[in-house]
This record gives C-alpha cells, structure tokens and sequence, in this order.
C-alpha cells in the first residue's frame, strides 16, 4: 500500500456522498483538513430514498452546481452486477445474497469515472476501519486507476463517538435532523436488491430481531393466507418477465420485491465471518432476490446437463467468495464469470412459483431446452431407450475399487 498521503498532494477529491450527517461531515473535514475541492457523487441504486435532497445539501456546504453528480445507476447495478451473479446461484457460507457486496464496485467504479472527467487525483469513501467495505471500495479503485490516492476519514480523524460527530456538524454548521442526534438503534445499507441491517440492538446474537427493524418484507406470519403463484420467464439465465409481461432488469426485480415484501419472503438473520476477520450479525431483507435464486435453480434443473450443473455448484463458493471479498474487477473472478455465463446459453424457459407465507416453492417448469426425458424416466412399461440390465455391468465397474478395498481389509483382518 502507498505511504502515508501528504495533504498538500490533494488537490480536488470525488467524495461517495449520500447526504447524510456522516458524509455531510466527511465532506466539510475534507474541506477543513485537507483545503481540497470537493466533488460528490450520490447513486441511485434503488435504495428508496429521494435523491433531491443530497444535491440541495452539497450546495448549502458549498459544493459548486458543476461539482455535484447524482446517477440513476438502477438498471446498470441490475443488468451488469445483480444478474450475472445470479445466474451462478451466488449465496455467500451458504445463505447471504450478497446485496451489499455486489453495489460496491458499481460505485467505486462511478467514482473513478468521475475522477478522471473532473480532473480529481482523490477519492473518498465513508466506511469504517473495521468492515468489509472499506476493501471492496479500495480494491476497485487501485484496480481501475492504480495512481489514485485514496482517503478513508474513519481511519485518520478523530470523531470517533457520536458526541464529537455532532459536536463538529454543530460546529461547522451542518444542519442535523432530530433523529440523529441520539444513537441511532441499528444501521441500514439498501438498494434494489436488499436491505442490510447492522449494529447497536443487533450485536447480540442470541436476541432475536425486533419487529421494528424490518422494512422490505412484510412478518410472514401476517402474509396472505392465499399463496401468490406467478411465472418467471428466463432468457440465457436472467428473468425477462413477470407472468409473462417482459420488463426492463430493474423493473423486474422491483416486481419480484413487491410480490417478495407482501408475502413475508427474504429475511436472514446471519452470523458471518468478514474479510477483514471478525465475526458480525446482521439482518437482511433479500425478497426479489429470494425468488430469483429458487426460479433460476429450477429452470436450470431441466437445462444444464449434470456436469455442467455440478461444476457450477463447485465453482459457487469461490464466486461468491471474490464478490464479498471486494475482488469483482480482477481476472480470476472475470474468467468464473466466462464459464457461468457459457453454461447459460441454454438456460431459457418458464418456472411457475408459489409464494406463501415467507416460502416460495417451485411448482412446475417448462423449455424448449429442457433435457428432462419422461419416457426415459417413468416406471410405467413402454418402448423406452433405457435397458435396465445395462446397470448390472455400470454398478460392478463402479463397484471395483470398493471390492478390492474390501478383500485387502479382509485379507489383512482390519
């Protein structure tokens, strides 16, 4: 990692602003402590906040019109990161969708674009020293423009509990909204495909979850008691329609999180190991997604020949392991990526779905591609192209090794 920076070396830095009290500050401790210019991008990924609001923020902390971009990023995080990681069946030690992970390299990437139109020899980030975003934030820079250098305020200044943090927007005169000027219950990441939960009332693993902390999924116990059944048509591994209406990626999956969110579907409460060592608990509301990842696995059911299937399942972790790990622009994670994306190209057809009360359950599935043989496969009587003695000398040629480990064991009395 590069030395310590010299201040005097930032000129002009692109800060990941959402318009918040935590950013406000990091912007305005840019301005005091570095003497900087400032430029702020705030993304829409379909987090569900307006974005207005950021814009009229920057400019009352002295951001000039021209150094303030806000880009609606919901279809590009979709298309380009959402989808292709879905069509690996990606789940991070077998359970987490991966929502926050996959929106990070979206953004650093956004943010070295801007660098380099304004002429900025900086980016900023505002993730803490302890987390797993402060990598996949940094990761993506260096890897997209190597020289940049890089300021992560929550490892250099010294707010380091609310009170300072009010006590300098106080100060510098940021404007604070009631609500946050107590310690905030627990902190929130969302964007189109989840919810994140983290922090405060949820560090304890052995308390369960507050009602009041849940916002993308209705309690599944209060869902409708008559099951929702909808068809996902798929088109080379990614969905393309809702019963079959086609609509655009976004679109799609906010349909899919609304027939998620009215029917208790997506939540996750999961103790995981991050990056950067430790141990966390947070509480996810995945509900799109959870349909996604049971529609895919059962058009890929009729689609992919076994071995194709199965090395996918091998490769999954892998995958899923670079993505939470910040490592999405290298080439170990664009060469799974080659091999996911050659095994969809048959993976096309219709799954039918039945949504109850915080379960989706497969209940039919249909291709023109589908391997699936049902005179191959029925015990009814009939021409079929399936000689059942042929398993006789299948099962004794796979049986060899295990005889011939048996006999040695009998042989030597073991």
């Amino acid at each position: 990692m590069a030395a310590k920076t010299d201040k005097k070396d930032v000129r002009k830095v692109v800060l990941a602003y959402s318009g918040g009290l935590d950013t406000s500050i990091i912007l305005k401790w840019l301005q005091t402590t570095y003497g900087c210019e400032v430029v702020t991008f705030t993304a829409d990924l379909g987090q569900g906040e307006e974005l207005e609001p950021a814009r009229a923020k920057a400019l009352l902390l002295g951001i000039r019109p021209e150094n303030i971009f806000i880009e609606d990023l919901r279809e590009e995080f979709v298309r380009d990161y959402v989808f292709p990681m879905f069509r690996a069946n990606t789940v991070y030690e077998g359970q987490y969708l991966l929502g926050t992970s996959i929106a990070r390299p979206l953004i650093a990437k956004k943010q070295i674009e801007i660098a380099e139109k304004v002429g900025a020899d900086a980016v900023c980030h505002g993730a803490t020293g302890k987390g797993n975003d402060q990598v996949r934030f940094e990761l993506t820079y260096y890897a997209l423009k190597p020289d940049v250098i890089v300021i992560a305020p929550w490892r250099e200044w010294d707010l380091t509990s609310r009170t300072r943090l009010i006590d300098f927007a106080e100060k510098h005169q940021i404007p604070i909204a009631k609500d946050k000027r107590g310690e905030a219950p627990f902190s929130v990441d969302a964007n189109l495909l989840h919810s994140s939960s983290e922090g405060k009332v949820l560090e304890d693993p052995d308390t369960e979850v507050p009602d009041y902390v849940f916002s993308r999924t209705d309690d599944p116990e209060q869902a409708p008691d008559t099951p929702t059944v909808i068809t996902v048509d798929f088109e080379k591994g990614d969905p393309v329609a809702i019963d079959g209406k086609k609509m655009s990626p976004a679109t799609l999956l906010q349909a899919l999180n609304d027939l998620g969110k009215k029917n208790g579907i997506g939540r996750l409460d999961l103790v995981e190991n991050r990056f950067v060592g430790m141990k966390s608990r947070g509480m996810y509301e995945t509900p799109g997604g959870t349909i996604l990842l049971v529609a895919h696995r059962a058009i890929e059911s009729i689609t992919l020949d076994r071995g194709a299937a199965h090395l996918k399942d091998e490769l999954m972790p892998k995958y899923a392991e670079l993505i939470y790990n910040g490592f999405w622009f290298t080439p170990e994670r664009e060469m799974l990526q080659a091999a996911i994306d050659k095994s969809q190209e048959l993976v096309s057809g219709r799954v039918r779905l039945k949504l109850y009360k915080g379960s989706v359950a497969v209940v039919g599935r249909d291709s023109r591609y589908s391997l699936y043989d049902q005179e191959l496969v029925t015990f009814e009587e009939g021409a079929v192209a399936y000689d059942h003695r042929d398993a006789e000398g299948f099962i004794k040629l796979n049986a060899l090794r295990l005889r011939t480990l048996g006999q040695r064991r009998k042989k030597l009395g073991l």
